[in-house]
């Protein structure tokens, strides 16, 4: 197929583009390189640089790639940020999504894989979280992404769009060519990780007495590779509507810096700090859909294959693409 990849010099972007590369397909990237990197785009894909909201830009691309398929990550992702700076999350990432719908309803190009997430949920009803729970958002960026959602929904009805969601929760790890290099960085286990680098002394820990066995909060980490993986199913024709990707298994902060430091043979001093607010206290996938349907079987479920990988990635590449 020939795909279109928005944000494809982002962390999953990069990679899903890679595997697309490996399984076949004739990739384009369409990216503005804010907060990607070029080097983090697969040779065999073409790259063309521009801004989603710049509604000429997608509409040029869109006429030149005439895709069968678009794979859409572009957008700012950070919950703490986009409570700070909420206007840009709803440019970016709202007006993004319109201007491109706009270029797949003027082609004709009905096939929409989006990437969403599990903050759309907001605190969950229940765990495991499966897709008949209802949506709150309870923050800029998971409401972005619900608006997202409704958009195309809306363009299933009037213009015959078959989108698909792909509502993921903690992506982690890293291939051999690539993984996650946020500037800044917010994740746990990049974060954890840069303590081993020498790139930062100890590791926070933000609340210890919630209600989970080692009262630090749990969530559930999915491996990049398996979460590529199934945006590369969901192309199929017939596949449409919602699916949660994770593993299915939590693991608690401590867990992980604990996991890290087997990985690393570094001590990881850890320091507690009080809880942050809006931090639940679990976030754990029901993805029994996403297998049933999709025929998704994720291969790299452990945690210590998760921190493995991406330990591997940081110690070849300690400045991320900036080497």
């Amino acid at each position: 197929m020939k795909v279109l990849v928005t944000g494809g010099a982002g962390y999953i972007g990069s990679v899903t583009t890679e595997m697309l590369c490996d399984a076949g397909h004739e990739v384009t990237v369409f990216d503005n390189l804010e907060r990607g990197y070029r080097a983090a785009i697969d040779s065999r894909a073409k790259f063309i640089q521009g801004d989603l909201r710049i509604n000429t830009d997608i509409l040029t691309a869109m006429a030149d790639v005439k895709p069968d398929a678009v794979i859409h990550f572009a957008a700012y992702i950070e919950v703490g940020e986009s409570m700070n700076i909420p206007i840009p999350f709803f440019e970016n990432n709202v007006s993004g999504a319109l201007h491109l719908l706009e270029a797949m309803v003027a082609n004709d190009v009905k096939k929409l894989i989006f990437s969403s997430t599990c903050a759309t949920y907001g605190t969950p009803e229940r765990i495991p979280m499966d897709e008949t729970l209802s949506q709150h958002p309870e923050s800029v960026y998971g409401e972005s992404k619900l608006m997202c959602e409704n958009l195309f929904k809306w363009a299933k009805k009037i213009h015959g769009l078959n989108p698909v969601f792909l509502r993921y929760f903690n992506a982690a790890g890293a291939t051999e060519k690539y993984g996650e290099a946020h500037k800044p960085e917010t994740h746990l286990i990049p974060l954890i990780l840069q303590v081993p680098m020498g790139q930062r002394e100890k590791i926070f820990i933000f609340g210890d007495d919630y209600d989970t066995p080692d009262g630090t909060c749990i969530r559930d980490y999915i491996h990049i590779r398996d979460l590529a993986q199934a945006h590369i199913l969901a192309l199929e024709p017939e596949i449409e509507g919602a699916f949660n990707l994770g593993n299915g298994d939590g693991y608690s902060v401590k867990e992980v810096v604990e996991v890290a430091r087997e990985v690393t043979g570094h001590p990881i001093p850890a320091m507690l700090e009080p809880r942050r607010a809006g931090d639940c206290a679990r976030l754990v996938s029901d993805s029994a859909k996403a297998k049933d349907v999709l025929g998704w079987k994720p291969e790299y479920a452990d945690l210590h294959s998760i921190v493995e990988s991406a330990w591997s990635w940081h110690q070849a590449h300690p400045n991320g693409y900036e080497d």
